[in-house]
């Protein structure tokens, strides 16, 4: 009798975990997919092919702060990799420890790769482009095009590198040192349990983490925070009500008052949130994203559930070695900080 009983929980645990995964998939998410080449066919870029090699000096540019004018800052400055791939500040501090001037939030470069555009206001179109405006950026890196070719330019080490991978013609450039640096950032993706969950294992999640899901579609979160990325699309921003900190920083969206919706894989991780940084606790984030997007006075009870389930968006990160950078030359512009 006890294990007919034991297997009846089980039938059932597992009835309820295929309806609410297809409740997902209907609600438009999607998993990272665990097949080696269907995840490839996602993050690759047929322009700019994925190649250990590009990974590998990709890492190391990504590190190397030189590229700054300061000699300071460096990409993982503000989107550090160590926690949720960005800098747990409210709003970004760049070159003289200038605050972003639109005192806007740095977004996580964890699972960037699945937003169909890059930045806030969406104005880049992918993370090849997107790798450019902070290096040259006044607030932030405050390099030159010139910088930084020269600085990469100035090391054998890079050199070598940049032909094995692109020939021996190659020109190094802004633009060629920032598509090396896509495409690390390409592979910084974060598989979850919410996705081992989708792609077929009935007990990768709670049942509370089950029924949080389940609030967070029923009430309409999926509205916005859809697809593999849960968000990454633009959309419009004060659609019910207005956000309580809007004016903190002048930001208003792109033209159109749309606004890219952030990830929320790594949520608990990637605080302040808001592109402002204001909401400072994901509890509050999740109560002000209800009132302000859909309207709704959500319960502590339904916040409780959303939260419990977006915990589960805790991704598992890829291994990530600190590079070693080669050694600066007589030709390697001085670091500059003024």
């Amino acid at each position: 009798m006890k294990k007919l009983l034991l297997l009846s929980v089980a039938v059932a645990s597992s009835l309820m975990a295929n309806t609410v995964a297809q409740e997902a998939k209907d609600a438009g998410l999607a998993p990272i997919p665990s097949d080696k080449k269907a995840l490839m066919k996602l993050i690759d870029n047929p322009n700019n092919p994925i190649t250990d090699a590009k990974v590998e000096l990709g890492k190391q540019l990504y590190f190397d702060p030189r590229l700054s004018k300061s000699g300071f800052i460096s990409c993982n400055s503000c989107h550090n990799l160590s926690e949720g791939g960005d800098d747990g500040l409210e709003a970004a501090i760049g070159h003289k420890w200038t605050v972003n001037p639109h005192h806007l939030n740095s977004p996580t470069v964890y699972n960037s790769v699945f937003n169909s555009i890059q930045f806030w206001d969406g104005r880049s179109p992918h993370l090849e482009d997107q790798a450019q405006g902070p290096m040259q950026a006044a607030p932030e890196m405050a390099a030159t095009k010139e910088h930084v070719a020269a600085v990469v330019s100035s090391m054998p080490e890079y050199v070598s590198a940049f032909k094995k991978i692109y020939g021996d013609d190659v020109k190094i450039d802004l633009a060629k040192v920032a598509d090396t640096i896509a495409v690390f950032e390409r592979t910084l993706v974060t598989p979850s349990r919410y996705d081992d969950f989708l792609n077929g294992d009935a007990k990768a999640l709670t049942n509370a983490e089950q029924e949080g899901l389940k609030t967070f579609i029923q009430v309409g979160c999926t509205t916005c925070h859809t697809g593999v990325g849960l968000g990454g699309e633009l959309n419009v921003f004060n659609a019910v009500n207005t956000y309580k900190y809007n004016n903190v920083g002048d930001f208003k969206g792109d033209a159109n008052g749309m606004v890219r919706v952030p990830t929320l894989r790594n949520i608990t991780q990637t605080g302040p949130y808001f592109h402002n940084g204001m909401m400072k606790t994901l509890p509050a984030a999740i109560k002000e994203m209800g009132r302000v997007q859909l309207g709704l006075d959500l319960s502590d009870k339904q916040v409780s559930e959303i939260e419990t389930f977006l915990k589960a968006l805790d991704g598992r990160k890829p291994a990530i070695t600190m590079p070693i950078l080669p050694a600066s030359t007589d030709k390697t512009p001085l670091p500059d900080i003024n």
